[in-house]
């Protein structure tokens, strides 16, 4: 049952967005007000990752708890099983009604290879849905100016009027205006902006085509037809990026105008970043901070004296279910590897009781895209980011960074013999996280340290 002073719960969950596109987190040129309101008076996590920098796996990992290679899961064309424990269960359980808007992108894509737009017109089954008590989702659509979501077990698909972001927003908090108040509520608001095709309302794209923006220092594509393509899509890129802040704007706003902002925990993250011409690179799936770096930043009211915390220690994906229900003074049923971050945001210990977090590619179905025949694995810390890459049977360095002396990633020391000691500290840190989380990726013996293998009897 509910416990009357648990607080509401809503996640933003926004897709592809990189934690270097806030102004909070430095981009020049972002205009990001209310998000960066929302750090400085809530707690940021400067160092958050997205473990396994896909759709998919992210989203099984947020509705579950569980590492996506405890199933293998493919970074795309994935169906979750009912039979798993949701974080919907969890919240059902405690006396909370449940409401999910959005992007699901957990029922295997429809065929999504064949057509998005018959996908986004496609219902996700009611069993599939993952016990949300109260569903507008659609398993995906990546067209912010045609989107459709469905109502319960409803097969009807409803047209959103406009922008996604606009209209996803709207759905969710008309919800919370007209729901019954007998139970504290947990929604999740899942956008597909800024994920690509970089379309944003036609004011702000206009704006943001004709500004100059600042371009990072790893910014490494020579051809100049392809390097101003990249810059539009940057520019496009931040316009999506600004109407997400707008909405965050209104949604604080609302909440305040309904007397709800007093006891609503607001929680914003993404589920992977956007290389945007970083290393030559789009897209995401990459070990580097473009990619695997998010956004995570809480707003609590309990604890407005931490305003403007930021922590520094590095956070994971299977952080993110024990923390939602740790925000709500519940605990998982089941035994998960991720740690509540709960104490850490409220100032009831001072830093978290591990050096890293555990970061992953476990498979690619499609033969195009990168990490098709060769995966990666990796372990990042505060101040270092170790990679290994192979198939499945054998994985070896690749990467080592000084992420403190060098954030753009653009100089390589996995071959530097000054390093050959911190980087033997790190492989055996990703050593004893593959072991302590049943990892079936094979790492080969490296810098005098043991390998993993846990096919070996």
């Amino acid at each position: 049952m509910s416990n009357p002073t648990q607080p509401n719960i809503i996640m933003v969950l926004s897709d592809q967005l990189r934690r270097h596109a806030l102004g909070v987190h430095g981009d020049p040129d972002a205009r990001t007000p209310h998000l960066d309101t929302l750090a400085q008076k809530g707690v940021r996590f400067s160092n958050a990752c997205s473990t396994y920098p896909i759709c998919v796996p992210f989203r099984f990992t947020l509705m579950t708890g569980e590492y996506a290679h405890t199933r293998k899961v493919p970074g795309i064309e994935y169906a979750m099983s009912p039979a798993e424990r949701t974080l919907a269960d969890e919240f059902n359980d405690a006396g909370y009604e449940t409401v999910y808007v959005g992007k699901w992108h957990l029922d295997g894509g429809h065929g999504r290879l064949g057509s998005a737009v018959q996908v986004n017109r496609t219902p996700v089954r009611r069993s599939q849905q993952g016990r949300w008590q109260n569903w507008y989702g659609f398993e995906l659509r990546n067209g912010p100016f045609d989107t459709c979501y469905f109502k319960d077990d409803d097969p009807t698909p409803i047209k959103i009027e406009g922008y996604q972001t606009d209209g996803l927003f709207d759905i969710g908090m008309n919800h919370v205006k007209n729901r019954s108040e007998d139970h504290p509520f947990s929604m999740i608001i899942s956008v597909e902006p800024p994920h690509d095709p970089f379309e944003a309302p036609e004011d702000l794209q206009t704006a943001w085509e004709n500004r100059d923006i600042t371009l990072p220092n790893n910014f490494d594509v020579e051809d100049p037809d392809a390097k101003a393509h990249f810059i539009l899509q940057r520019k496009r890129y931040n316009a999506m990026v600004e109407n997400l802040d707008q909405n965050m704007g209104r949604l604080m706003a609302f909440l305040d105008a309904e007397n709800l902002i007093d006891n609503t925990v607001v929680i914003f993250v993404a589920d992977h970043g956007e290389m945007g011409g970083a290393h030559g690179l789009r897209a995401k799936q990459w070990p580097y901070e473009e990619s695997v770096g998010v956004p995570l930043m809480v707003w609590d009211p309990r604890i407005k004296e931490r305003g403007g915390t930021t922590i520094e220690d590095p956070t994971c994906t299977e952080d993110l279910f024990p923390t939602l229900l740790g925000l709500a003074g519940l605990r998982p049923k089941n035994p998960l590897q991720g740690t509540d971050l709960t104490p850490l945001i409220h100032g009831e210990v001072d830093c978290l009781d591990r050096e890293g977090v555990l970061l992953e590619f476990v498979a690619e179905l499609r033969e195009r895209p990168v990490f098709y025949d060769e995966v990666w694995r990796g372990f990042r810390t505060q101040k270092y980011k170790y990679t290994v890459k192979g198939t499945n049977m054998s994985g070896h360095p690749w990467q080592f960074f000084n992420l403190e002396k060098d954030p753009g990633e653009m100089n390589n020391l996995i071959d530097d013999p000054t390093y050959r000691d911190e980087i033997a500290k790190v492989h055996q840190m990703l050593c004893d996280r593959m072991i302590e989380t049943e990892d079936h990726f094979v790492l080969s013996p490296a810098f005098g340290c043991e390998g993993v293998n846990v096919w070996k009897e």
